[in-house]
Protein backbone atom coordinates (compact mmCIF):
# COMPACT_ATOMS: atom_id res chain seq x y z
CA UNK A 1 0.00 0.00 0.00
CA UNK A 2 1.07 3.65 -0.80
CA UNK A 3 -0.12 6.84 0.64
CA UNK A 4 0.19 9.26 -1.88
CA UNK A 5 0.36 12.93 -0.79
CA UNK A 6 -2.17 15.72 -2.31
CA UNK A 7 -2.22 19.05 -3.42
CA UNK A 8 -4.40 19.92 -0.98
CA UNK A 9 -2.34 18.52 1.68
CA UNK A 10 -4.37 14.89 2.50
CA UNK A 11 -3.15 11.58 1.33
CA UNK A 12 -4.50 9.58 -0.81
CA UNK A 13 -3.96 4.98 -0.08
CA UNK A 14 -3.49 3.32 -3.09
CA UNK A 15 -2.99 -0.51 -3.24
CA UNK A 16 0.17 -1.83 -5.61
CA UNK A 17 3.31 -3.94 -6.45
CA UNK A 18 5.13 -0.79 -6.83
CA UNK A 19 4.21 2.78 -6.42
CA UNK A 20 3.68 3.40 -10.42
CA UNK A 21 1.45 0.02 -10.12
CA UNK A 22 -0.90 1.87 -7.34
CA UNK A 23 -1.62 5.15 -9.51
CA UNK A 24 -2.24 2.82 -12.52
CA UNK A 25 -5.34 0.90 -9.72
CA UNK A 26 -5.82 4.46 -8.02
CA UNK A 27 -6.54 6.40 -11.41
CA UNK A 28 -9.03 3.61 -12.20
CA UNK A 29 -11.58 4.86 -9.56
CA UNK A 30 -10.39 8.94 -9.74
CA UNK A 31 -11.76 11.29 -12.09
CA UNK A 32 -9.17 13.24 -14.00
CA UNK A 33 -9.55 16.29 -11.32
CA UNK A 34 -8.96 13.74 -8.77
CA UNK A 35 -6.24 12.69 -10.59
CA UNK A 36 -4.61 16.13 -11.16
CA UNK A 37 -4.39 16.25 -7.31
CA UNK A 38 -2.15 13.49 -6.83
CA UNK A 39 1.72 14.57 -6.35
CA UNK A 40 2.92 11.44 -7.97
CA UNK A 41 6.42 11.29 -7.04
CA UNK A 42 5.77 12.26 -2.94
CA UNK A 43 3.96 8.82 -1.17
CA UNK A 44 5.42 6.69 1.29
CA UNK A 45 4.99 3.12 1.25
CA UNK A 46 2.56 1.26 4.26
CA UNK A 47 2.35 -1.46 5.92
CA UNK A 48 -1.17 -2.52 6.40
CA UNK A 49 -0.58 -2.74 10.26
CA UNK A 50 0.35 0.29 10.21
CA UNK A 51 -2.54 1.82 8.57
CA UNK A 52 -4.79 3.10 11.35
CA UNK A 53 -1.34 5.37 11.98
CA UNK A 54 -2.32 7.37 9.18
CA UNK A 55 -5.76 7.18 9.24
CA UNK A 56 -6.46 10.93 9.63
CA UNK A 57 -4.40 11.95 6.87
CA UNK A 58 -6.49 10.16 4.15
CA UNK A 59 -8.85 12.40 1.89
Amino acid sequence: MYLFSLKSGGKKLAYGKDPQDALEVIKLRLTSEEQENIIENDYIKVKQSKLQEYVHLLK
